[in-house]
C-alpha cells in the first residue's frame, strides 16, 4: 500500500468516526468511564469497588442503533458488558445485549432478552463464533412496529415479532434510551455463578466506538430539543427515518432467515421457548404461535 493511499484511508476513518461527546453521557463509575481520542473511543472500567456506565442523550421511539464493541480480554469470568435500550418507570420496556465474561480460552456468551411492561423472561443465549476481545465487532438492535431483530456484524441472531394480536405485549409506547455498562455479576454470569471474578486480573476494560443512531426516531434530547410525536409513516424524525427501509420492514427476507437459522442451529445455547421444565404450565404464546421466532 502506498503512503498516500494509507493516509487517505486514515483520513476517511477520522472523518467518519463518531464523537461520543455529542451523543453520550457517562452516568456512573466515578471516573472509571472515559471518552478518549477526540471523542472516538469510550472505555468502561471495572474494579472491585465499582463498574461504570453511560447512556444516550436522546430517547428513541423505534430505531436501528449500532455500536462497535471490544469486550474484556483474558479471564473475564464474572463480568458483564452490556449494550441495550430501556425506558423508564416500573413497567419499563427493554431490549438487551449482555456479554457474559468467561474463563480464558472459553467462548463468550451473548445473552439477549426482551422486556415489555416490566416483564422479561425471554432469554436466548449464543456462543460468539469469533474472539470478541481481539478487535471491534458491530452489534445492532432494530426495533420497529413489526419486529425486533438483534444483529452481530450484520448477521441476524434473533427476531422477536409483534404478536399483539395473540395477546403478547410489544414495546411500542415508551421511548427508550441506549445504555452501556460494565459491571460485576459473578453471582450468575459465568457458569451460573460457579466461577467468581478474579480481581487480580483487573481492572477490567471494555471499549466502545462508532455509535450510530442515525436510523432512529428521536423522541427527545436532553439539551431541550424535542420532537412532538414518535416516528410514523409521513411523520418527522431526526433523519427522515420514517421513510427508511428499517421502519417499514415487516419481516426478514429469505436470505436473512437463512442466516438466522444458521446462527441459531450452530451457536444457540439456551432458548426460553424450549424450556418446558421452566414453563411447566405451558410455553409462552410467542413460542407456539405460527411463524414463531424460535430456534428451528
Amino acid at each position: 500500500m502506498s503512503i498516500s493511499l494509507f493516509l487517505c484511508l486514515n483520513i476517511l476513518l477520522v472523518v467518519h468516526a463518531k464523537d461520543f461527546n455529542q451523543d453520550i453521557d457517562i452516568t456512573w463509575g466515578d471516573g472509571r468511564g472515559n471518552i478518549l481520542n477526540n471523542g472516538t473511543l469510550l472505555n468502561l472500567g471495572l474494579d472491585q469497588s465499582s463498574g461504570s456506565g453511560f447512556q444516550s442523550k436522546a430517547e428513541y421511539l423505534y430505531g436501528k442503533v449500532d455500536m462497535q464493541i471490544k469486550l474484556v480480554p483474558g479471564n473475564s469470568a464474572g463480568t458483564v458488558t452490556t449494550f441495550y435500550l430501556k425506558s423508564q418507570g416500573l413497567t419499563w420496556d427493554e431490549i438487551d445485549f449482555e456479554f457474559l465474561g468467561n474463563v480464558s480460552g472459553d467462548p463468550y456468551i451473548v445473552h439477549t432478552n426482551v422486556y415489555t411492561l416490566g416483564k422479561g423472561d425471554r432469554e436466548q443465549q449464543f456462543y460468539l463464533w469469533f474472539d470478541p476481545t481481539a478487535e471491534f465487532h458491530n452489534y445492532s438492535i432494530l426495533w420497529n412496529p413489526s419486529h425486533i431483530v438483534f444483529y452481530i456484524d450484520g448477521k441476524p441472531i434473533r427476531e422477536f415479532k409483534n404478536l399483539e394480536a395473540l395477546g403478547v405485549a410489544y414495546p411500542k409506547n415508551q421511548p427508550m434510551r441506549m445504555y452501556g455498562s460494565l459491571w460485576n455479576a459473578d453471582d450468575w454470569a459465568t457458569r451460573g455463578g460457579l466461577v467468581k471474578t478474579n480481581w487480580s486480573q483487573g481492572p477490567f476494560v471494555a471499549s466502545f466506538m462508532n455509535y450510530n443512531s442515525e436510523n432512529a426516531c428521536v423522541w427527545s434530547i436532553v439539551n431541550g430539543t424535542t420532537t412532538t410525536s414518535p416516528c410514523s409513516p409521513g411523520g418527522s424524525s431526526s433523519s427522515s427515518s420514517s421513510s427508511s427501509e428499517w421502519f417499514s420492514q415487516r419481516g426478514m427476507d429469505s436470505s436473512s432467515k437463512k442466516v438466522l437459522r444458521w446462527v441459531q442451529r450452530k451457536f444457540m445455547v439456551y432458548n426460553y421457548c424450549k424450556d418446558k421444565k421452566r414453563f411447566s404450565k405451558g410455553l409462552p404464546v410467542e413460542c407456539t404461535a405460527k411463524n414463531k421466532n424460535t430456534k428451528s
